[in-house]
């Protein structure tokens, strides 16, 4: 940012794109500044020369190039992989000229506030390299016609709101079924949320692996002498609150979406009930409840009184979790985690050495 700042142009080599075992996902970047200096890595250490040679032609040139590269075995052994990998790599230049929302999406992105930035990684030579910034409720900058950044803006919102990075395949004026051009999408969201309800073992547990997973983990309880902090040290935050009253509140603020977990591990009906009666109305990726076959079918018949529609209360994944024959709070957290990872990427849950087919998938979602 100091270069950018200084009115210095850098070259930026950016994975768009991977296959197989690549060592860095989509996203990761390396700048190479105007002295030579390396910062941030797209391989691991397997084509960071060829990528920093890359660099710095385009920065003599100024022409924005895709360059694929491919891991060999070796080398993706040596930084910690079993097996070689694909990876395509846009390298270009950044400066105040080329870049001039670079400092807007600094600041979004110190705010947690989301952000997409889409560049044209592939197509005619007038429309390589160029950028249009996307937040929720605006735009800046331009791939080449309104109605193409019209048809992005509102692909990319939609990958923003899932937190997602990826390609996307459009024709000249953003027609769906063109694939003229290439765009690299890189989202820059607010991490996911966990909302983990009930302070017992178990929930501190969860708590661990959700942090572990990548969420922003909240540990929700009405009684104060058990969610505390101290308790919950994997945890982002510890609320002493009526569940259901944290969670319409949090949604009332703007702070639940369609990637938020929630866990709730109460299994005491005057806190499970109406926290339900609000969780599984929400458009939220996951609602899990603990609690025996028993628990489960008498806070079923208890929700149906409340008024929960069929479509409503089959989104409750209870008793949470997968079966993996879990006992421990730690093991009982790998299952649940298990399940939220199979509903978000639309795995089935069985061993993967009974399955065909690839093995990792795009999201449902």
């Amino acid at each position: 940012m100091g270069w950018w700042q200084a009115g210095e142009t850098v070259g930026m080599g950016t994975v768009v794109a991977t296959w197989r075992s690549a060592p860095r996902p989509a996203g990761a970047a390396m700048l190479v500044g105007p002295d030579g200096t390396a910062v941030g890595s797209v391989s691991g250490g397997c084509v960071e020369g060829a990528v920093y040679e890359e660099a710095q032609d385009a920065v003599g040139t100024g022409e924005p190039a895709l360059r694929r590269y491919g891991v060999s075995d070796d080398d993706a052994f040596a930084v910690g992989l079993t097996c070689g990998g694909i990876l395509d790599v846009f390298v270009e230049t950044v400066s105040r000229e080329s870049f001039p929302e670079l400092g807007e999406v600094k600041q979004s992105v110190d705010r947690h506030e989301p952000v997409a930035v889409v560049t044209c990684v592939a197509g005619p030579d007038d429309r390589l390299g160029r950028r249009l910034v996307v937040w929720p409720d605006r735009a800046s900058g331009t791939l080449g016609t309104q109605r193409l950044d019209d048809a992005v803006a509102a692909d990319a919102r939609g990958m923003l709101a899932a937190g997602r990075t990826g390609m996307l395949h459009v024709g000249h004026d953003g027609e769906r079924r063109g694939d003229e051009l290439e765009l690299f999408v890189n989202a820059f969201a607010p991490r996911a949320r966990m909302v983990v309800f009930g302070a017992i073992d178990f929930a501190a547990a969860v708590a661990r692996v959700g942090s572990f997973l990548g969420y922003r983990v909240t540990v929700c309880d009405a009684r104060p002498v058990f969610a505390t902090p101290r308790r919950f040290p994997e945890a982002d935050e510890v609320v002493v609150e009526w569940p259901h009253r944290y969670l319409q509140a949090e949604v009332d603020a703007g702070r639940i979406d369609e990637r938020t977990v929630l866990c709730v591990l109460t299994h005491d009906p005057k806190f499970d009930v109406p926290l339900l009666e609000v969780a599984l109305r929400l458009p939220v990726a996951y609602v899990g409840a603990m609690g025996s076959r028993r628990t489960h079918e008498e806070r079923m018949a208890r929700l149906a009184e409340a008024g929960l529609t069929g479509p409503e209360l089959a989104r409750l994944s209870s008793p949470i979790g997968l079966d993996l024959g879990a006992r421990t709070p730690e093991e009982t957290a790998v299952s649940i985690a298990a399940e939220i990872i199979a509903g978000r990427w639309g795995g089935s849950g069985e061993r993967l050495a009974g399955t065909e087919g690839p093995i990792h998938r795009t999201a449902e979602r």
